[in-house]
């Protein structure tokens, strides 16, 4: 189970910085943190011929990676949709070119450790079961029993032609 809350930031001349780092510490119960990005996009009070660069710096398998993740112009692009999602914190948005605002949209996902590994062992012996009884059924001889001999017509006689079909000349027949 996810629950799901607006997260919302703004880049601009005093405030170029904004790190979202979740507070992950309540003891006995771990929770999943995920940031979800949806939308950049630049305030009404931009000023006009200048370039507003959003940065975002974030851990990678190996190290810290610097990268721009949105280029706003007035009269250009005011807004920029995105997807994307930051499973580690912390999260480090940058406003390195420009006075904004830029106004940063997304949602801030939290889920529960315990519950998705409680999940995952049902479902683990769903299919040690169901491949069991999968299992018995192979020994048993249930796989060597003979398919029912399929008809070609309507009415269930063997051998016999579809109605409607090039033998049969059926007057109900729709023309394309």
């Amino acid at each position: 189970m996810t629950d799901e809350y607006f997260y919302g930031a703004t880049l601009k001349e005093g405030s170029k910085t904004v790190t979202w780092d979740p507070d992950n510490k309540p003891e006995g119960y771990p929770r999943t943190n995920k940031l979800v990005i949806k939308q950049c996009l630049l305030g009404h009070e931009a000023a006009a011929d200048e370039f507003n660069v959003v940065q975002v710096e974030t851990m990678t398998i190996r190290d810290t990676l610097r990268i721009p993740i949105a280029v706003l112009k007035v009269g250009e692009l005011r807004q920029c949709r995105m997807d994307l999602e930051f499973s580690d914190a912390p999260v480090t948005f940058t406003l390195v070119e420009g006075k904004g605002p830029v106004h940063i949209h997304g949602l801030h996902l939290l889920g529960s450790l315990v519950e998705e590994f409680e999940d995952m062992e049902e479902m683990e012996e769903e299919v040690l079961d169901e491949e069991e009884a999968d299992e018995d059924e192979d020994e048993d001889g249930a796989s060597q029993k003979k398919k029912p001999k399929l008809t070609n017509n309507s009415k269930g006689k063997p051998g016999g032609a579809v109605a409607g079909g090039p033998a049969g000349n059926d007057k109900n027949r729709k023309r394309k």
